[in-house]
């Protein structure tokens, strides 16, 4: 799933509360027609009637981007589709001056219930979105950060599932700001969290940790897949520039600190080891990812460490 900045989200929030609406009405309405023996409205019983209904033509025509790359908005295609099937076999029951089955109507109760379940469940992740995230990048805000964490450390302790964290920050980040402006910089972080999450998986979280600093969490990682996955987003960030300014492209590199969510010491301390292992890959040399691990206090070590020369500056 694509973060979107929170402006981009609210009126994509209120057209789905919108479709919410139009969907309930449209249940109330053919609730009334069944029970009622009210005339039919035909277009309920064509065979793309999941199309013309206020829903679908919210749905297939009208709905934002930002809203079709969510998780779950696809799958709800397939309920709305059968759901119009279901209700179109109850308006053909009642035409035929027949008794619904009651397992027919509860298939239909169960399959709008589901469908209901899933627009909710939609909208609940666009207000988390809304208000639980970084309104520049799109990355979840440091004040979710530790609650996370802390309930991933917790299966960690209980052997459930092993955690890797890393922390990441851009390199000479104020050399951008300085030379093409803080709308530039404010480009670049958006684009760095998006390259980022091109590379993690749905479930993996990115925080944003400090000013150019963010927090990326690996749940169910081990920490040799998680230094994998952390170097293709080293590479991906190093690949291309990450912005243009009047025609001038503008790149950038990060350094990268690695551990695991230790069972054996608190939250705080493995963010610290991170933190830690990242400000070693800046004494290397930037543009690289280090591994923490004890050996870190000798300042001359350098286990660990995947690097390409950083660009000029």
């Amino acid at each position: 799933m694509q973060p979107e900045p929170s402006d981009h989200l609210q009126p994509s929030l209120r057209a789905l509360e919108q479709a919410i609406y139009s969907h309930e009405l449209w249940v109330k309405d053919l609730l009334r027609t069944i029970i009622c023996r009210l005339p039919v409205d035909r277009r309920d019983l064509d065979a793309d009637a999941h199309h013309h209904c206020r829903f679908g033509q919210w749905f297939y025509d009208d709905a934002p981007r930002e809203l079709r790359r969510l998780d779950g908005f696809a799958a709800m295609e397939s309920e709305h589709e059968h759901l119009h099937r279901l209700a179109a076999k109850l308006l053909h029951t009642v035409m035929s001056d027949e008794s619904i089955h009651s397992n027919d109507y509860d298939e239909f109760a169960n399959t709008r219930d589901r469908l209901l379940l899933q627009l909710q469940t939609l909208k609940q992740q666009i207000e988390e979105m809304l208000y639980n995230r970084d309104p520049l990048t799109g990355a979840e805000t440091r004040t979710q950060m530790l609650p996370v964490l802390r309930d991933l450390h917790a299966m960690a302790q209980r052997k459930v599932l092993d955690c890797c964290v890393s922390i990441m920050d851009l390199d000479h980040f104020k050399q951008v700001n300085d030379n093409f402006g803080h709308q530039a910089g404010d480009r670049v972080l958006s684009a760095a969290v998006s390259r980022m999450q091109e590379v993690l998986r749905s479930y993996d979280k990115v925080f944003r940790y400090g000013g150019e600093e963010f927090l990326i969490l690996m749940p169910n990682t081990e920490l040799s897949v998680a230094h994998t996955v952390v170097e293709r987003i080293r590479e991906r960030l190093a690949a291309e520039p990450l912005t243009h300014h009047n025609g001038t492209p503008v790149s950038i590199t990060a350094s990268f600190g690695i551990t695991w969510l230790d069972s054996g010491c608190g939250v705080e301390e493995s963010i610290h080891r991170a933190d830690m292992a990242m400000y070693a890959a800046k004494k290397a040399g930037r543009n690289c990812t280090i591994v923490w691990s004890p050996e870190l206090a000798d300042p001359h070590a350098t286990n660990g460490v995947h690097r390409r020369d950083p660009p000029p500056g």
